[in-house]
């Protein structure tokens, strides 16, 4: 899995400050009455939120995991059929692995926990306080490794000796035998059965390693690759290693003995994991596309088992040219465009393919589409006319969404510091418009000067006028407000996540009007994250037709007004 850079300890810490107010319901308040708008899925749903470990048990029996989703899945490889076998928080599995006797094994990415399942159905904790515990596998004695990643670099043993003691706590990283360090990001890895050793791929150097186990020797057997992100070893032929290129999307074949590079296959940038069966099969997996695939080895080509059109929609912007309504999604893993009428769904943006950020708040501005991403601390400008990426703005406390004004400046909401930052057009000179914001989610541009924001532990929305820095606060007592977009009428739309609705405000007076009710919005976030985990997305057209983003399906509503 590859949730790079994540953001401070300081952007969760003010997260988690508002996140108790965000999460209650709000208190009744007085709406217009109005009949709602009519809810179709313009893009339908799929499984997983972006799907990375992947590993069979000794049942031929394929379980995958999905760490934004923090849940853990059994899939059914004849038919694509799914169902959650570890539900969030516990499930949520950026690697898996079995052991000989069935006992499964899992990172927990952001919750820096590693758990087993014994045979017997029972869960145990048997690490914590990781940074970002991200590959793991036994070893044919049982023995269990785990490597760090993004959020650290290093190579662990976990003693599981007394784990079935009543008295048993988990271990914190301290008291885990440090293999190594500083590898270059030790990804998808295993150990091999035969010679003992860890063969995997280092994220951050483009080359596949070998590891000695005991001392923590590197020896590396292969290189120039993009970004090689997993290796396991062919059963059927053991001295064949496969890796993945997230990169490229390419597989390769590597021989242990000459060191020989083969390339199986070409897929799409984005593949994240790899497993085999007990026939020899290769089932790869892409976070991108929420897919799993079976790929043959000889001839390179792969049949998809289970597919999503979008990952983990987010927030959302619409354009409209020549009376064509185009949606632009915020997918965490991709940037994509959705045709407003017939649902199609382009790629714009692969993450690891053209970018490294993960997309969370987009806008459309007059020159630019704006990516922002508090997992990556990133603000990138993407020219609205070519779709290519022009600049990638760092330094950023956790940003969450951006504007661009008339100017070329841009606006920015940060989570960490709670401040809205003006940046001037070349990047290069900041300044804070504003303070104290409490939880911002997104934003909207409204006439003039104005900007609203909502902020999700506040409960409330701001208006601000980013020449004075004058504000006000539009409405509160919200439960949980995420998306926003301006409406042609002038009423803002906001995506009311702690009440799974969509109301619509007038900002001079505040009345609200509900123009839907039980959409399937909210994800719920992580122990210890930001409230807003992923934000609903909410973006309003010329023509009044509403378009929302559901986290929870991955999919995209398309509400439709009611006839005058």
């Amino acid at each position: 899995m590859s949730l790079g850079r994540f953001c401070t300890a300081a952007a969760f810490a003010v997260a988690v400050a508002g996140s108790a107010l965000a999460q209650q319901a709000a208190p009744a308040t007085s709406s217009a009455t109005s009949k709602e708008y009519s809810q179709q899925f313009l893009v339908p749903g799929s499984w997983f939120h972006g799907v990375h470990g992947l590993a069979f048990n000794k049942d031929d029996q394929l379980f995958a995991g999905s760490v934004i989703g923090q849940a853990l899945y059994r899939v059914q490889v004849d038919t694509g059929e799914v169902d959650r076998v570890i539900d969030a928080p516990t499930g949520m599995a950026d690697d898996i692995a079995f052991a000989d006797d069935g006992t499964m094994a899992w990172t927990a990415f952001l919750l820096g926990k590693v758990y087993i399942r014994k045979p017997n159905g029972k869960t145990i904790e048997v690490a914590n306080g990781m940074g970002g515990p991200n590959s793991l596998a036994f070893g044919k004695d049982g023995r269990l490794f785990v490597s760090e990643v993004f959020l650290g670099d290093a190579l662990y043993e976990i003693d599981l000796k007394n784990v079935d003691k009543p008295d048993f706590k988990s271990f914190p990283r301290t008291e885990l035998r440090r293999i190594a360090e500083k590898l270059g990001g030790l990804n998808g890895f295993e150990i091999h059965r035969d010679d003992g050793f860890l063969y995997g791929p280092l994220w951050f150097k483009g080359e596949v390693a070998k590891v000695n186990l005991e001392t923590g020797a590197i020896d590396v057997i292969a290189s120039g690759f993009k970004i090689p992100a997993a290796a396991n070893i062919d059963p059927q032929n053991r001295d064949n290693l496969f890796v993945i290129d997230t990169g490229t999307g390419d597989v390769w074949s590597i021989s242990l003995t000459s060191k020989a590079k083969k390339l199986v296959a070409s897929l799409k940038p984005g593949l994240d994991n790899l497993a085999f069966d007990s026939r020899g099969r290769l089932f790869v997996t892409s976070m991108t596309d929420n897919g799993i695939y079976l790929v043959d080895k000889h001839t390179g080509a792969a049949r998809t088992i289970v597919e999503g059109k979008l990952a983990v929609p987010t927030d959302l912007a619409v354009t409209t040219e020549g009376g064509k309504e185009t949606v632009h999604v915020a997918d965490v893993f991709s940037y994509r465009t959705v045709d407003g009428q017939s649902g199609e769904v382009s790629d714009v943006l692969r993450v690891h393919g053209d970018t490294h950020a993960y997309p969370l708040g987009i806008s459309a501005g007059p020159r630019h589409v704006l990516l922002s991403s508090w997992f990556s601390n990133t603000v990138e400008k993407i020219n609205r006319k070519t779709g290519k990426l022009v600049a990638t703005l760092t330094g950023f406390a956790a940003p969450v969404d951006a504007l661009e004004g008339a100017d070329g400046s841009l606006y920015v909401a940060e989570l960490a510091s709670g401040n809205l930052v003006k940046v001037s057009p070349d990047g290069k000179t900041r300044s804070v418009v504003t303070k104290e914001l409490r939880g911002p989610v997104a934003m909207a541009q409204g006439p003039g000067n104005l900007v609203y924001i909502t902020e999700i532990a506040g409960g409330a929305v701001l208006q601000i006028d980013v020449a004075t820095g004058g504000r006000k606060v539009v409405a509160d007592g919200l439960a949980g407000p995420e998306g926003i977009d301006v409406g042609p009428d002038g009423r803002l739309f906001i995506a009311e996540v702690g009440q799974k609705r969509v109301v619509a405000i007038d900002p001079s007076s505040g009345a609200k009007t509900v123009i839907a009710s039980n959409l399937d919005i909210g994800l719920a976030p992580f122990p210890g994250g930001p409230p807003a985990l992923v934000p609903t997305g909410v973006a309003v057209a010329r023509s009044g037709t509403v378009y929302v983003s559901s986290d929870i399906r991955n999919a995209l509503y398309k509400l439709t007004p009611p006839s005058p």
